[in-house]
């Protein structure tokens, strides 16, 4: 029964997404996809059977002709609800993909909803935590700081045993991982569908970018793993003067319930206009924490939009607090080494440093012309560095380098690409709040010191100890794996196996002059032996007959390899 159920609920959201893309013009992509209009995929759609896809379709004709294919693709999301709308969010980062008008469109998702009731989200409290609010907490409020598609906030005071303390709640919506997963399913199967109906879609990977979304959602959708970023940004940045992440409470938290320290501050434009914060002091600053982040850390938010950034602190000596660092990205040790790299060449305006850079860090799909994909990069670099240095957009020049790239064969790491979304968001939010910002200027000097820490001895120290330990390994394995070998030898075990392809045809023909040899040289010997026994005459056959098959043998063998 459970599974009749699941089966009905995934058809009627199936023809809700058929209902979607043929009112924003997309019946065609609908119909070439073998959606029905009653979900059946096998089911050709019949416009006229239903008055709300009657309806539908005359809306998407209209609204194809005059709105563009990226505003209806963001319209589509937005009507299909959270999964999609975070979808786009999640794509809208992937410059290396989509068109730019695409990305821009996509940017503009919000996922702003409608709050649930304060009773539902006490009841998913409840659930999570299994204990009343009331015991939990000394006072809960029912107005929402902030309603999202995935969860709401609320303010609250927590019950500790040295008092109470303000927080903030972060509460899942009642049903959404099960809405998610759901659409999940749906999305996996309607990629597979677009990339085998629609070939000329394999150019946007729609299976590896649904694969890419899945991973991204899952995460967000657990609110511990989010509560362990928080307290590994608090590591990273512990004693820094000008950044702060809120602390977790997890005798309050599980997987749908997220209790956090309750950070004092204020949205950047509104501590502007309000506590006259100066706009270059939090501009640099944010520049300085997310450039801190990817390259020192390796461990960054990759979503620090201006909701996401409080402000506190003095109008001189501002601090910045992070939330909702549900989004990350991680850089291995080897990628923060080309992301310096990458950063050095464009400080330098190398363009050959930059090309190499950039192709270290991608995984090339086929071969790479590197002639062409340098003369590519210096392109694209010279339209950017060549401007004044507060008109550098080094955001922009990252997401044109990985656009680039993608046409030479060369795909780039997800998380590379949230280093590109990350940079781009900051740097647009510093730019509007201070347009004379420098972007450059502010990331030379940890490019500088990074560089340092690259070639200090302690780190040249730490590889060569590090070589040494892998050849002591060796040397440690080496006897045991020699003892094996000689034993195999000894029993008669040991195989060695090679892969010639022209092996074959050479023992042919070491064959066939070996088998020629012994047949003239044996004529050659009879014949001589016969001369000098008083038979002159025989012994001159038998001589020519071994000169007859040499000259055979050779010109057999020319014949052969002039068919060839």
């Amino acid at each position: 029964m459970v599974a009749i159920l699941s089966t009905f609920r995934e058809l009627e959201r199936l023809r809700q997404i058929y209902v979607v893309l043929v009112r924003h013009g997309f019946a065609d992509v609908a119909r070439r996809l073998g959606m029905g209009a009653k979900g059946d995929a096998k089911a050709k759609p019949d416009a006229g059977a239903d008055p709300e896809l009657v309806a539908a379709e005359q809306r998407g004709t209209e609204e194809a002709k005059k709105n563009p294919l990226a505003e209806r693709v963001r319209l589509v999301a937005m009507d299909l609800g959270p999964t999609f709308v975070k979808l786009g969010q999640i794509v809208s980062t992937r410059t290396d993909v989509l068109p730019a008008d695409w990305i821009v469109e996509l940017k503009k998702l919000q996922d702003e909803v409608a709050p649930i009731s304060a009773q539902s989200v006490k009841e998913a409290i409840e659930a999570s935590l299994g204990a009343p609010v009331d015991t939990l907490f000394e006072s809960f409020e029912d107005q929402p700081l902030a309603a999202a598609s995935i969860a709401q906030v609320h303010r609250a005071e927590l019950k500790t045993e040295g008092g109470t303390l303000g927080v903030v709640v972060k509460v899942q919506r009642p049903g959404i991982r099960s809405k998610v997963m759901s659409d999940l399913e749906l999305l996996h199967h309607l990629a597979r569908l677009v990339e085998s109906a629609i070939p000329e879609s394999k150019i946007y990977n729609p299976v590896a970018l649904v694969e890419e979304f899945d991973r991204a959602i899952t995460a967000e959708l657990d609110f511990l793993l989010e509560a362990d970023n928080l307290v590994r940004f608090r590591k990273n940045f512990e004693g820094h003067p000008i950044v702060r992440f809120p602390a977790v409470h997890k005798s309050a938290s599980a997987k749908a319930v997220l209790t956090l320290e309750l950070l004092p501050g204020k949205k950047v434009y509104d501590a502007i206009r309000d506590d006259g914060v100066r706009g270059e002091a939090i501009a640099k600053a944010s520049v300085g924490v997310v450039i801190k982040m990817i390259l020192e850390d390796g461990f960054f938010h990759a979503d620090p939009h201006p909701g996401n950034i409080l402000i506190s602190g003095t109008a001189e000596a501002p601090i910045i607090g992070l939330i909702d660092v549900g989004m990350v990205g991680r850089l291995s040790p080897e990628m923060r080494d080309r992301c310096i790299d990458l950063m050095v060449g464009i400080a330098r305006q190398d363009y050959v440093a930059i090309a190499d850079a950039l192709y270290a860090i991608s995984l090339p799909t086929r071969r790479v012309d590197m002639r062409a994909f340098r003369a590519h990069v210096a392109l694209v670099a010279e339209k950017y560095l060549g401007r004044q240095l507060k008109d550098i957009q080094l955001a922009g020049l990252i997401g044109d380098l990985v656009g680039g790239a993608k046409k030479f064969g060369l795909e780039v790491p997800p998380d590379f690409l949230l280093v590109g979304k990350s940079l781009m968001t900051i740097e647009g939010v510093a730019k509007e709040i201070y347009p004379e910002l420098n972007v450059e200027a502010e990331v030379r000097p940890f490019v500088i010191e990074l560089m340092k820490k690259r070639w200090s001895p302690q780190r040249i120290g730490n590889e060569v100890l590090r070589g040494i330990e892998k050849i002591g390994a060796s040397t440690y394995d080496l006897p045991q794996l020699s003892r094996e070998v000689l034993d195999d030898l000894r029993m008669g075990k040991l195989i060695v196996t090679t892969n010639d392809t022209a092996l074959p045809h050479a023992l042919d023909r070491l064959g066939r002059r070996l088998f020629s040899a012994v047949i003239a040289g044996s004529f050659a010997l009879a014949g001589a032996w016969l001369r000098s026994a008083g038979e002159p005459t025989l012994g001159g056959f038998f001589l020519a007959l071994a000169v007859l098959w040499i000259a055979g043998h050779l010109g057999l063998a020319l014949l052969r390899r002039s068919g060839r």
